[in-house]
């Protein structure tokens, strides 16, 4: 089934794409395959492109006339939304860290054991199988959302976040795996830790991974 695509108003200098569709991952993908395929089409009005999740913000300078200007970019975005459908996606990268599971780097291991009825052996082991996908960055800067978590070990955040989290925390929360960036406040489960520095201002550019990249976990 293809997707579905709106577009609304994002305030007066901006238009927002939604996609729909009963598979995240197809949205996800068809995002970021329009945020790679606009940069090189986009008309001078268009200041900014910000993939999300599942939607995809076009900024832009409405000049003398921004209702033109915004009716003609609502028009250009229609048509190429309708040429990029049901894509497969190319990651941009392909990313491994290393993770200590378990102990003082990762709290919550046993008890992610005890609500999926595993080991955290066998814990370890399906948190590193899949090929995760970077749906999207937000929360904190350089915090990956990804997708590709094994449902069975799918489990509520906690029901009072920890004051501090250290920074390179792997943690899952829901049916999502992500990763905190820097150390502060955090309610995700907490399986292990990486040494990886997701963000650094010092550096170009200042994030490790970049939405529609892949990632994949291997135990240190």
């Amino acid at each position: 089934m293809s997707s579905r695509v709106a577009i609304e108003f994002l305030g007066e200098s901006g238009l927002l794409l939604r996609v729909a569709d009963d598979d995240e991952a197809r949205a996800n993908r068809r995002i970021h395959a329009l945020a790679r395929r606009l940069p090189g089409k986009a008309p001078a009005a268009v200041t900014e492109l910000v993939p999300a999740y599942a939607s995809l913000a076009v900024l832009f300078d409405g000049g003398p006339d921004p209702s033109a200007t915004r009716t003609a970019l609502r028009a250009w975005l229609e048509r190429e939304a309708a040429v990029v459908d049901d894509v497969a996606g190319t990651a941009q990268r392909v990313h491994r860290l290393k993770v200590r599971y378990g102990g003082d780097d990762g709290p919550d291991l046993q008890a992610v054991a005890d609500h999926a009825g595993l080991d955290p052996g066998e814990v370890v082991a399906r948190h590193c199988a899949p090929t995760y996908t970077v749906a999207m960055l937000g929360f904190a800067p350089g915090f990956p959302y990804l997708l590709g978590l094994d449902p069975a070990l799918a489990m509520p955040r906690l029901d009072a976040p920890r004051a501090s989290v250290p920074a390179g925390s792997v943690a899952l929360a829901g049916t999502q795996a992500g990763i905190y960036p820097q150390a502060g406040p955090g309610g995700w489960r907490l399986l292990g830790r990486t040494d990886a520095v997701l963000f650094d201002p010092a550096r170009t550019p200042p994030v490790l991974l970049a939405p529609g990249d892949q990632l994949r976990f291997e135990p240190a």
